[in-house]
């Protein structure tokens, strides 16, 4: 099955992650979980599936060891992509609160529910 691409997606490390970002955000965006580091091989299904050379790709991963390990990863792969970043206070985006993230995720035009923007 073929994923439904939105035209704007965030790459994240976990399904813990992703839950937090759709809580906050009121887009249609496309959430990908890499569960970690990326081979080539598995790298390589997701560009081609979500088509990420023609996309406008946000990473967004934790500011811990891993997460910075996979942002410089894809930061290679994918020159194109923009950043989000959450403050190292946090370390994790599953754990950020929701006021944070959709203040990260505006910043990058990224459509959020202003309940979270108080």
């Amino acid at each position: 099955m073929t994923p439904e691409i939105t035209g704007k997606v965030i790459i994240v490390e976990g399904l813990t992650d992703k839950r937090e970002i759709e809580k906050v955000i009121t887009e249609d965006v496309t959430i990908i979980c890499t569960n970690g580091t990326l081979g080539i091989e598995k790298f390589d299904e997701l560009l081609e599936t979500y088509d990420l050379d023609h996309q406008d790709v946000y990473i967004f991963v934790d500011e811990d060891d891993s997460g910075l390990k996979l942002r410089k990863q894809l930061t290679r792969e994918l020159p194109h992509a923009e950043h989000i970043y959450i403050s190292s206070e946090f370390k994790e985006v599953a754990t950020t609160p929701g006021e944070e993230l959709a203040t990260a995720l505006a910043a990058k035009n990224i459509k959020v529910d202003p309940f979270f923007l108080m």
